[in-house]
């Protein structure tokens, strides 16, 4: 199988997430959730992103549409469209899934995944992070991680601007 292939292989659809984590649950891996926009891929990300797979064996990241990351980060985001953010998350070799979700939180994808580890950044707290119970009532953990300090997609979208 071409790599193209390979990395378009890891977006995946909803009607296909309970199959993917059925058979990942089976074969007893260990399956990390996260989620977030990507909208600017940069070094903060790699760092988070790098930390949250070494937590456990799979790591499948759900993905803000379009139209969510406008409705939360306002009307000039996102700078690239959907399916560019997860083309580029999907070469990372520690991604193993991706998928879209369109609602204002993950809720329905940590339901459906209920993965045993839930990352987020520390800029929240553990017991704060949506789908804290689902996972911790599963037997699963939450855990934050720092972020790369000076990284951020708005503080680079900020200085686009200002060069311009």
């Amino acid at each position: 199988m071409s790599h193209y292939k390979k990395i378009k292989n890891k977006i995946i659809e909803p009607k296909q997430l309970d199959e993917l984590i059925s058979k990942w649950k089976h074969n007893k891996e260990i399956i990390v959730f996260t989620n977030g926009c990507f909208d600017i891929i940069h070094q903060g990300h790699i760092d988070y992103l790098a930390k949250a797979a070494d937590k456990g064996t799979k790591l499948i990241i759900g993905v803000n549409t379009d139209s969510s990351v406008s409705r939360i980060k306002g009307p000039s985001r996102p700078i690239q469209d959907e399916y560019s953010r997860m083309m580029i998350l999907a070469a990372m070799e520690f991604v193993d899934a991706l998928i879209l979700f369109d609602e204002e939180t993950p809720m329905n994808l940590i339901n459906k995944v209920i993965p045993n580890i839930l990352v987020k950044g520390s800029d929240y707290q553990a017991e704060d992070i949506v789908g804290f119970d689902i996972v911790v009532n599963n037997g699963g953990k939450v855990e934050t991680l720092d972020f790369l300090p000076g990284f951020s997609t708005s503080s680079i979208e900020q200085r686009i601007k200002e060069h311009n």
